[in-house]
């Protein structure tokens, strides 16, 4: 929602919503569409929005909110840890990456070959859980579950990579 609210610059909660709908957002981040006046409100409680103004158009009011600077902070570090932190979840990731445009073009390279570092620091043990299986008295079935991971973990440091490559040659409008 921070990010949503920097983004738009105001925004109320129907601004919020159609906004999160718009990059089909139910289907990768836990947002119901009810929870978003709840989270604003609540954002605003703890400091992070500020209420600006209220409009009064068909139907009940809408409360406008805007980002304070402990907000921007708050965002800062949600971003930084998404990026960066190769234990992320996908839903973390993927509104890091929905809000990849805030951050200045060089720390979203250092953040992500952060999670980059992380992520090829997994390959090696996840490998060896493949051949370990047997020496570890487990079930040589259990082996495909290190399988999975490895294929998503590939995965992950390709895409990593090549986002890298892209921002390093200079893709996409960033915060700088």
């Amino acid at each position: 929602m921070l990010g949503v609210v920097k983004l738009v610059g105001e925004a109320h909660g129907y601004q919020v919503r159609r906004e999160l709908q718009s990059w089909a957002a139910e289907a990768w981040a836990n947002v119901q569409p009810g929870s978003i006046y709840h989270a604003l409100k609540s954002l605003a409680k703890d400091g992070l929005l500020e209420p600006v103004g209220t409009e009064s158009a068909e139907g009940p009011a809408r409360t406008t909110y805007r980002i304070t600077a402990t907000g921007e902070h708050e965002l800062r570090d949600l971003l930084a840890h998404a990026l960066a932190d190769a234990s992320a979840g996908n839903d973390e990731l993927s509104a890091a990456i929905a809000m990849l445009t805030l951050i200045p073009r060089q720390q979203a390279v250092v953040m992500l070959k952060n999670r980059l570092a992380g992520l090829e620091g997994q390959l090696a043990p996840t490998r060896h859980g493949i051949t370990s299986m047997p020496e570890m008295g487990k079930p040589a079935h259990v082996s495909e579950l290190f399988r999975l991971w490895l294929v998503h973990l590939e995965g992950q440091v390709r895409w990593t990579r090549e986002l890298v490559e892209r921002l390093e040659a200079g893709a996409y409008d960033l915060a700088d």
